[in-house]
């Protein structure tokens, strides 16, 4: 024994009298291949496609339904009514007035919900797996029964139009409305949000027709993810509740194709503002595109969080705005880059200057060794950290099935991520972050900003819409 801590007690001396780089992070070990764990996929008889995944680690589980619904099939003048569906499908069903949905889902230790984006209408649900059979019949009643009370649709009128004017008052909300307008041109994705007028018009029958117009089984996916009885226990327990639910002629979307880039300026005149908005930014990729990992890996160098080079240059260095950055949004129809920033209006040429300067300077210099690769450990990390959840893992793989995306886009994303290098970051940059193609939004002051933005080229102006 005393050997023993003799041993043990050498060891840490000579451990403490090693020195310490404390100058040098420590290594990241590199991290494993992604494996998706089996998904079990087949169709139930009236079209609707299921893919189920085993998770045993808890006695939960979690659904999510996706239909090719989202604001892109809002109908010709009524923009907005995606969202207002999926907002009114939890308000109560033709045998479930509001309440007592509510109790019944609460009463079950779970959740259900529903949200529309641009591309999809999406539900989703959670609960303790001993009730699964009940929150999937829950989840059909609603998908298929919900029948948008009159009192609910006044409420959301309510509601909805005080949200929306508290939206538009927010500057950064006016410049992601124009800067969708510039770049999709007459693509839906041009309009995302209703309009007053919209909102008026939303009613039960309105409702109930959108509902019945696209979500229909064979227009939608169903994932099942979780601690579950056995497959065909599942399969059995899917065609007693979603069985007779009769398929129907799914819509095409019919739209322009968004414009082709080009170098637009654009002020929205917001009287009194004492600071400006600025996006800056044109069509991207959708993740079928080749190009679209380098675009991921160079835009969060560019404009990815606290380590980005915008937030420590105009933000840090250069002290002119508080909030800056960029993102890539990668849509089913197409994808979108933007870089965003809000600054004082005496800054605003400087501003625009050094956001140029960055845009370029991604397409002319090869990203440093450092940076690349702090940025693939960052995409990778967090990638493989957001799918440890049950929610997480559903969320992704309904993403990828209702995009039409392979199985092994998941499996292979950080493989791709980590392949990236750093010619193929100029190359994507010099196509879609050069300042000769890209379009400025500026929301601010124009009597104060007009002349410093004017120093960029021909401005157009426009008025803040109420």
């Amino acid at each position: 024994m005393l050997r023993t801590i003799l041993t043990v007690s050498l060891l840490s001396t000579v451990m403490m009298a090693q020195p310490i780089d404390r100058t040098k992070p420590p290594e990241t070990p590199a991290l494993p291949a992604f494996k998706l764990p089996p998904l079990h996929e087949f169709t139930l008889t009236n079209g609707l496609p299921v893919v189920l995944i085993e998770d045993t680690r808890l006695p939960m589980v979690t659904l999510r339904l996706a239909f090719q619904a989202g604001s892109k099939y809002d109908p010709a003048g009524h923009p907005g009514l995606s969202e207002a569906v999926s907002r009114l499908l939890t308000e109560g069903t033709a045998s479930r007035p509001a309440r007592e949905l509510a109790e019944e889902i609460t009463g079950l230790g779970g959740a259900i919900s529903a949200s529309s984006n641009a591309d999809h209408l999406m539900v989703a649900a959670s609960g303790l797996s001993e009730n699964l059979d009940k929150l999937v019949e829950l989840t059909a009643d609603i998908v298929r029964n919900a029948n948008f009370p009159k009192d609910e649709v006044e409420l959301y009128q309510q509601n909805r139009k005080q949200e929306l004017q508290a939206q538009r008052a927010q500057a950064a909300y006016l410049a992601s409305e124009k800067f969708n307008e510039v770049v999709f041109g007459q693509h839906p994705y041009a309009r995302r949000s209703p309009t007053p007028e919209s909102i008026d018009a939303t009613s039960t029958e309105t409702l109930a027709a959108f509902r019945d117009k696209h979500l229909m089984p064979n227009n939608a996916v169903l994932v099942l993810l979780g601690n579950l009885p056995p497959r065909a226990q599942v399969r059995k327990m899917l065609e007693t509740r979603f069985g007779d639910w009769k398929k129907g002629t799914a819509p095409k979307l019919t739209a322009s194709a968004p414009p082709k880039p080009k170098r637009s300026i654009t002020v929205v005149n917001r009287p009194g503002s004492v600071q400006a908005d600025i996006q800056m930014g044109r069509l991207g990729l959708t993740r079928t595109q080749d190009g679209y990992f380098p675009l991921v890996v160079g835009n969060t160098i560019l404009g990815g969080g606290a380590s980005s080079r915008l937030f420590n240059d105009i933000r840090e260095k250069r002290g002119f705005a508080y909030s800056v950055g960029s993102g890539h949004a990668a849509l089913a129809e197409a994808g979108v880059f933007r870089s965003v920033m809000q600054v004082r209006n005496e800054v605003v040429e400087p501003a625009i200057e050094a956001m140029t300067e960055h845009l370029a300077a991604m397409g002319k210099e090869r990203v440093s060794a450092d940076e690349l690769s702090n940025v693939k450990n960052y995409l990778s990390g967090t990638f493989v950290m957001s799918l440890e959840t049950q929610a997480g893992m559903a969320g992704q793989v309904v993403s990828t099935k209702a995009l039409g995306l392979p199985n092994s886009y998941l499996e292979t994303y950080t493989t791709r991520i980590r392949a990236t290098e750093p010619d193929q970051i100029q190359a994507i940059a010099r196509q879609v972050m050069s300042p000769e193609s890209i379009s400025i939004v500026v929301v601010g002051d124009a009597k104060s900003i007009l002349p410093a933005v004017e120093k960029f080229g021909e401005v157009d102006v426009s008025e803040a819409r109420d």
